[in-house]
């Protein structure tokens, strides 16, 4: 199931997503399915005619997850972790498809990442890897946009990664996906920069959840990014970057600079 938040110019709601491409529709629900079951409205709407935002804000957190491939590691410079490498981006970073990543003045070397984001469903707190299906509520698409030239002098990575609109989410979130080998490619204006697999993840979703669950309690809409392949790569203004995923869509977003 694809489950969208969007709005006709309104209140944001909450729809599912049906039919193929080009000829989809938005099936409105009641409420907001994280907390409670799909129950439809009736009313239905062309997905063209929408615009799709955020499909989630956590309220809590979003985990980043840091050289979770062994590739983009080495494009780095060093050796990926014994264990995984986490991080913490506020939830103001999180826009939605669609939506501009502003470019801050204090940097010069702003770059793209496309990832892999797993959406919790259920709280949790040190579970193992097999329990992980149980607290899974879906996946989305992700770019973990990082300022990298301060992500270098800073010596931790709070501000590198977390300046406002630095962590666009979307299109939807697909509530029923395989993740062990997904197709996961990056575009800048147009041109392939990023063509990685979710199976060259050095640690794969069950264990980076269970891992996050070992330190923090995980709550309802909390987003764990699972990690980049290599490919990254600076933006500038004006240019758009389009994370796709297979099974799940493509997130689209311009890149400007603040003035």
């Amino acid at each position: 199931m694809r489950i969208a938040r969007y709005t006709t110019g309104e209140d944001p709601t909450f729809g599912v997503i049906e039919g193929e491409p080009g000829q989809e529709v938005v099936l409105e629900i009641q409420g907001d399915p994280m907390y409670q079951a799909v129950v439809f409205t009736g009313n239905r709407v062309p997905l063209e005619d929408v615009r799709l935002l955020a499909p989630i804000i956590p309220r809590s957190k979003v985990i980043g997850i840091g050289r979770n491939y062994a590739d983009h590691a080495a494009e780095m410079g060093g050796e990926p972790p014994a264990e995984p490498l986490m991080f913490l981006i506020p939830n103001t970073a999180v826009v939605g498809p669609g939506d501009p990543v502003v470019m801050p003045r204090q940097s010069s070397n702003v770059h793209y990442e496309g990832e892999l984001a797993v959406v919790i469903g259920r709280i949790c707190k040190d579970i193992s890897p097999e329990q992980v299906k149980d607290v899974v509520y879906g996946y989305t698409c992700a770019n973990d946009v990082t300022a990298r030239d301060l992500q270098k002098s800073d010596g931790q990575w709070a501000r590198a990664k977390g300046f406002d609109t630095f962590c666009p989410l979307g299109p939807w979130i697909q509530t029923e996906l395989d993740t062990s080998d997904l197709s996961l490619v990056t575009r800048l204006d147009g041109e392939v920069v990023q063509d990685g697999t979710t199976g060259d993840m050095i640690h794969d979703v069950a264990t980076l959840v269970s891992y996050a669950s070992q330190a923090f309690t995980l709550l309802p809409g909390d987003v764990i990014l699972t990690g980049t392949p290599a490919g990254v790569g600076p933006v500038e203004t004006g240019q758009r970057v389009e994370v796709e995923i297979e099974g799940i869509g493509t997130l689209s977003n311009p890149f400007l600079r603040r003035g």
